[in-house]
């Protein structure tokens, strides 16, 4: 039985039985188990007392981010995370290493399959700390006691170094270019990328509330927008379009299929990095009201409607967009996509406009995901 299965009993009659001695210190309860301390604890968003490391950082009864995020934003926060670039810029990618359509889109299925087995974790973790924002900083902190201090400082340290939001920063820079018509020199592309960037740090430094907001309002777009192009690459099937034969690309749809094993791995981390995002939420736990029941559902709504929108946005650019095209097309899978069903006129550049958008609301969660889990470490 693992430690967190024992702590989920202690409320019973046989806590005794496991070694377990229990005490009051003050006002808090104290569980001891060999060197370790646990203490009882609750916060005030309505969540379930809990047991915590005592070395680790305390819950706070009273979290001075307030109360602000309810299903709505959880489901935003996750989904604007998850649709940033990824299936914008990555189809074109995936293609080109696995050598198929048909083996490209069950790749979409796996990544589901896999975020869907993390996501599980996660609400695991999160039914045991149901306080506690930060998430990967605290359940590390939690499982790892000792060293005390290592592995909210290792993942504080790992956060400065080696996160960052460049590739969404950049893409968002390439298709408001492509909007202008524009072909950018390396370093001005840079440039209206940290441009970018600098204004989702502004607006989620301004206001709690407000970066929610924002958040909430750009997700609704970004949602609208995704279920546009998946829609739109139904009705290409259907031949309502100028698109000439839209069923070529599913006509012998595993032709192609690579044996390589570079390649076919290759595929998986882009499509494993293209669901990052469903535990964008956890990031915030001690702000939303019963957590445990509230991510259960909600985060896992927002991983169900992106995998379908996801599988659709797919569909469309091969039903839109000869294969070899697509393979070439790099990081501009959309914009090929609506420059062959739109044209090249200002319904295409609006819409490039909005996947450039879809791109800053991806940084706008992620920059709200990673100041929890950074004031996490400094707690």
């Amino acid at each position: 039985m693992t430690f967190f299965q024992q702590l989920s009993a202690l409320s019973s009659k046989d806590a005794d039985d496991r070694h377990l001695h229990q005490r009051n210190e003050g006002a808090r309860a104290v569980v001891s188990e060999g060197q370790l301390d646990y203490v009882v604890e609750k916060g005030g968003n309505n969540a379930e007392e809990s047991y915590q490391e005592a070395s680790g950082a305390p819950v706070e009864t009273s979290s001075p981010l307030g109360y602000a995020v309810g299903p709505v934003t959880i489901i935003f926060l996750n989904l604007s995370k998850m649709v940033g670039t990824g299936v914008y810029s990555t189809p074109a990618s995936i293609l080109r290493n696995t050598g198929s359509v048909g083996l490209s889109l069950i790749y979409w299925v796996l990544g589901f399959l896999a975020a869907a087995s993390s996501l599980a974790i996660y609400l695991e973790y999160a039914s045991y700390f149901p306080s506690r924002s930060g998430s990967e900083v605290v359940y590390l902190e939690q499982a790892f006691p000792r060293p005390i201090y290592f592995w909210p400082t290792t993942f504080a340290v790992q956060s400065v170094l080696l996160s960052f939001s460049s590739s969404n920063a950049i893409v968002m820079a390439q298709y408001l270019y492509r909007i202008a018509g524009a072909t950018p020199s390396a370093w001005a592309l840079k440039g209206v990328a940290i441009a970018c960037y600098t204004l989702a740090y502004l607006c989620v430094l301004f206001h709690t509330r407000f970066s929610y907001g924002l958040s909430n309002a750009i997700g609704i777009v970004k949602l609208i927008t995704l279920a546009f192009v998946a829609i739109t690459g139904l009705v290409v099937l259907g031949g309502h379009t100028r698109v000439q034969e839209p069923t070529a690309n599913f006509q012998d749809a595993f032709e192609g299929t690579t044996n390589s094993g570079y390649g076919l791995v290759n595929a998986m981390v882009k499509i494993i990095f293209s669901y990052a995002g469903y535990e964008n939420a956890f990031n915030v736990v001690n702000e939303v009201k019963n957590p445990v029941k509230s991510l259960k559902w909600n985060a896992s709504i927002s991983l169900s409607i992106v995998t379908v929108l996801y599988i659709l946005a797919n569909v469309a650019y091969f039903a839109a967009v000869p294969k070899a095209d697509l393979i070439e097309g790099n990081q501009v899978a959309a914009s090929l996509f609506f420059q062959n069903v739109f044209g090249s006129g200002g319904a295409a550049k609006g819409l490039n406009f909005l996947v450039a958008l879809s791109a800053f609301g991806n940084l706008l969660v992620v920059l709200i995901g990673q100041s929890r889990l950074i004031r996490e470490c400094g707690r």
